[in-house]
């Protein structure tokens, strides 16, 4: 059995918690999805998923824990990992406070891109590789400034990036744990071996 684990330091934690599992569900994958923050949990999982939430909290969390090396390790496997809003901050090489991000893909990242809270949108998305739109929901969204190396654009609005994938990795502005399409997950999924 296969082991997904839901990043819980803070952020959209029981969401992704639920759209997951009805993803495994749909797939018929026989997979177990769990909250993790431990060392331990994070070396045990088989795919690791972080949620939105305040990427500087978080990136915060993870140094105070130790979990970086663990995370980077995990990513140097090759083991699939997902960054939602956050996700896709922590994730990045560049991003304008480069303190707390992990540098795990070859992007630039902008923090909060399409600007605050009362900003916040819903957009039906082109995905490359995806049939029809997919029903993308836009909270406080940072963008891809700028991709290079294997780092491969998949989505855009106003010109800036809002999805990409690198190798197993795979960032995204927006929430897929906030709509009933699992379409995004179900293509996180296809990633485990």
């Amino acid at each position: 059995m296969k082991k997904i684990g839901i990043f819980s330091l803070q952020g959209s934690v029981t969401e992704h918690l639920v759209s997951m599992k009805k993803a495994v569900e749909s797939t018929g994958l026989n997979a177990s999805v769990d909250a993790v923050a431990s060392r331990k949990q994070l070396a045990e999982s088989d795919a690791l998923v972080f949620p939105g939430g305040e990427s500087t909290t978080i990136g915060r969390l993870i140094r105070m824990y130790g979990l970086d090396g663990v995370i980077k390790n995990f990513v140097a496997e090759n083991k699939p990992v997902m960054g939602t809003c956050a996700g896709m901050v922590l994730l990045a090489s560049k991003v304008e406070d480069n303190r707390f991000i992990l540098g795990c893909m070859d992007l630039e990242v902008e923090r909060n891109a399409f600007g605050r809270q009362r900003e916040s949108f819903e957009k039906d998305l082109s995905i490359k590789g995806f049939k029809g739109n997919y029903p993308a929901v836009f909270i406080r969204a940072p963008a891809i400034k700028s991709s290079w190396g294997r780092c491969e654009v998949l989505a855009k609005v106003d010109g800036l990036g809002v999805m990409a994938k690198q190798d197993n990795i795979i960032v995204l502005s927006f929430h897929p744990e906030l709509v009933s399409d699992t379409r995004v997950q179900c293509f996180f999924l296809d990633l485990l071996d």
